[in-house]
């Protein structure tokens, strides 16, 4: 009798072991329901703005370039380049029996054509398996430039449809419904992708996010920075990245005197930004001292960070003045963090008004991080605050650092926070990560059977 129960105890040792095997083994089908923020009227690459759906449209539209997480170019759509010297002429190999979802082969011309749409200052031939790009500057870094979202290869079939490569295809966009739905592409040439769907709701709140989470109705959706601590109480699975999204006050114009200038210094040393990070963000990110975070650049802690005001000094280079702050009204947050830093500046003798419109002294805006290689990550942020190019006499990080210096220097932007992107999941879905710079990697993910 014994012996009979210690087979029976081996065998359903073996039974749950196979079953835990199989419920960890990754396994084809099923649907990824997913919620975010943007809701954008085009899933057009250029015109997505946010790590979720940009993450999203690379799984649709490819690069020809992937940078890896040191932020070095890898191959994807173009299997190898070259450069002649001078860095202004680039020839990039296109990888053969790449087909679009469609069915049509994806070919150099398709590609070339692609490119100019979205970068109308180059000039791109295709030449056989070959696309060739020439610019009128030295552009070291292209390849890492090619590897952005915008730049993700795009083809319109005749009725308009948008049409890529990836791993998934375009099978409902509904801009007025909010609602997105992307197919497995079954003639991928890296392979079939293990879900059979991702279904996306967009233009959701976070805090409507985290309920769908957990009713059940979605099973991978954003997290706000502030709301991290509070999800992560929760019985949840939360992935964060490193602090990677700058949140800044921008000025519309250079100071034109002296006491333009004092009055941005006095601004800047009035604001407490650990209370912003530690009360209003809930400590989802860092005070910052630089434009690019630190963990990226190395160098962040040679800038001065306003981690706590100086309230004297600030009321000495105080002219005594009154500024207009504007922020964006759909930003849940940021109005709470425009009154703080309007409260912060009282106590400064400086008057800050808050608006919503978009003329205004200075603007609260939040810019994501662009790229983890650390010149094109300066240029992006720089171009999207609507800044003076910064100028680099090479590609060392001295130079880099030189270049953001010179860009803090012109007092149009205050940097404040570094903040984290974050995704809570539940428990069935499995290989889904975040990366450093709060891209999602949603490529090998896969869906267990959820227990209830």
């Amino acid at each position: 009798m014994k012996r009979f129960s210690s087979i029976l105890i081996a065998a359903a040792s073996l039974l749950c072991a196979m079953q835990a095997g199989a419920a960890t083994r990754p396994h084809y089908g099923g649907t990824l329901r997913v919620a975010v923020l943007e809701a954008p009227q085009s899933f057009d690459p250029a015109l997505v703005s946010s790590p979720a759906l940009q993450s999203l449209s690379q799984l649709v539209f490819e690069n020809l370039v992937k940078l890896d997480e040191r932020g070095v170019p890898q191959p994807w759509l173009a299997k190898s380049w070259q450069v002649e010297p001078g860095n202004q002429r680039w020839r990039f190999q296109i990888r053969s029996g790449v087909i679009l979802s469609d069915g049509t082969p994806l070919d150099s011309t398709a590609i070339a054509a692609s490119l100019r749409a979205s970068n109308p200052q180059w000039k791109i031939f295709a030449l056989g398996d070959l696309v060739m790009i020439e610019s009128e500057t030295p552009e070291p870094d292209l390849p890492a430039e090619l590897a952005l979202c915008r730049n993700g290869i795009v083809h319109r079939d005749q009725h308009g449809a948008l049409l890529g490569s990836g791993p998934y295809s375009v099978s409902q966009w509904d801009a007025a419904a909010k609602h997105l739905v992307l197919s497995a592409n079954n003639q991928y040439w890296a392979g079939r992708p293990f879900l059979d769907a991702i279904e996306v709701d967009l233009g959701r709140s976070y805090r409507d996010q985290l309920m769908l989470l957990d009713l059940g109705k979605n099973n991978l959706v954003e997290v706000a920075p502030e709301l991290i601590r509070q999800a992560q109480s929760g019985n949840r699975d939360i992935l964060t990245s490193q602090p990677e999204e700058l949140l800044c006050l921008v000025f519309a114009r250079d100071p034109q005197s002296d006491a333009e200038t004092q009055l941005r210094t006095a601004l800047q040393r009035s604001i407490d930004t650990n209370t912003l990070n530690n009360v209003i963000f809930q400590a989802g990110g860092e005070p910052a001292g630089g434009l690019l975070p630190g963990w990226l650049s190395g160098y962040e802690f040679l800038f001065p960070s306003g981690a706590s005001s100086n309230l004297q000094r600030a009321r000495m280079a105080s002219p005594r003045a009154a500024l207009t702050l504007a922020y964006d009204s759909s930003d849940t947050i940021a109005h709470v963090v425009a009154d703080r830093i309007a409260l912060n500046a009282r106590d400064a003798g400086i008057t800050l008004q808050l608006v919503t419109s978009e003329n205004a002294d200075v603007r609260l805006m939040r810019v994501p991080l662009s790229s983890l290689n650390l010149e094109l990550a300066l240029n992006e942020l720089a171009r999207q605050l609507q800044l003076p190019q910064p100028k680099f006499t090479d590609n060392s990080n001295a130079a880099i650092y030189s270049a953001e210096s010179a860009l803090l220097q012109t007092h149009r932007i205050l940097p404040l926070l570094h903040l984290r992107n974050a995704i809570a999941v539940r428990g069935n879905v499995h290989q889904v990560t975040v990366g450093a710079d709060g891209s999602w990697e949603l490529g090998n993910a896969w869906l267990s059977t959820e227990m209830p």
